[in-house]
């Protein structure tokens, strides 16, 4: 017995090999060097993100009671989300208002990113860096400097009625969707700027020329080439902005008023006022499974244009 343990530990590879192997398997591998370097990130994201999200998701499934909570298993909460027209009609609102936001901001910012990847030839960093300045002060001071310049009183109404363009200041422009939207483009505005930057930036400036020699002029160039190859910046943008601004609270409830509240108010309300816990984590993973879908939906459509355009 001891004679055939030491045969078969003899023909056995030894820690040393094994060790080998792996490392040389890690020099060969791009993926796993990859993953090396991303381990301790995806390790904090983990602890940070996964365990809460489950808690969350287990406690949507219970019920409050006072301030106890009844874990019997229970669908209350999802089916009361389901079927409140409330809760619907703030999903909806949203889902509108985050859309809106979006195409404004991707709107606003892709020229800009075209003229630096393609209409500035030095100093392109120190452009991308001033386009970015005014984001490196507190969200909350752009929020509020956003009240000033919106208000009833405020720099746009006090302009036109100073031009005498109207006589009554615009009461849409402050505590309303509207002014969420503007908020919201204006402090995401970075996020999509650079995405659209980067991609306008790899396209192979050779493709451009060729296009021109088939005789393709700036908008047929620019619809045939620059747009669908750009598209995965703008994707990206999109969804950077789309995502986040669905959860939004901050921005709502300071700007937008009784018809600006958006469903990320009421969980925060749930949370905290009405101390319905599970409600509140219900509806969070509602909204999250709507987003997901709709996000999901969005880059597949995306792509089949582009290709359809290409």
């Amino acid at each position: 017995m001891n004679e055939t343990t030491i045969e078969v530990s003899a023909l056995a590879p030894s820690p040393t090999i094994w060790g080998r192997r792996l490392y040389a398997w890690y020099l060969r591998s791009d993926a796993l060097k990859g993953f090396a370097l991303l381990s301790p990130t995806l390790l904090v994201m983990g602890l940070t993100m996964l365990i809460p999200f489950g808690i969350m998701v287990t406690i949507s499934f219970w019920a409050q009671i006072g301030f106890e909570f009844d874990t019997t298993f229970t669908l209350a909460n999802y089916g009361e989300a389901v079927e409140q027209p409330l809760y619907r009609a703030l999903l909806l609102r949203s889902l509108a208002i985050s859309g809106t936001c979006a195409v404004v901001t991707v709107l606003v910012s892709y020229p800009m990113a075209y003229y630096v990847a393609f209409h500035v030839h030095k100093h392109k960093m120190t452009w991308i860096i001033l386009m970015t300045v005014p984001f490196f002060t507190s969200y909350l001071l752009r929020v509020f400097a956003w009240k000033v310049i919106l208000g009833y009183n405020g720099v746009i109404n006090s302009g036109l009625k100073g031009l005498g363009l109207i006589d009554e200041p615009l009461a849409f422009l402050l505590y309303s969707p509207t002014a969420v939207v503007i908020t919201l483009a204006h402090a995401w505005a970075a996020f999509a700027i650079l995405p659209i930057y980067i991609s306008l930036e790899k396209i192979d400036r050779s493709l451009l020329e060729a296009a021109t020699d088939l005789g393709d002029g700036p908008v047929k160039r620019f619809l045939g080439v620059t747009l669908p190859l750009s598209m995965p910046g703008v994707i990206a943008a999109t969804l950077m902005i789309f995502i986040p601004t669905v959860g939004d609270y901050v921005t709502p409830a300071l700007v937008g008023g009784p018809d600006g509240i958006m469903i990320a108010n009421l969980i925060q309300a749930q949370f905290g006022l009405v101390n319905n816990w599970p409600m509140g984590a219900s509806l969070a993973i509602d909204m999250m499974v709507v987003v997901a879908v709709i996000s999901l939906l969005y880059i597949w459509l995306t792509r089949k244009i582009t290709e359809k355009i290409a």
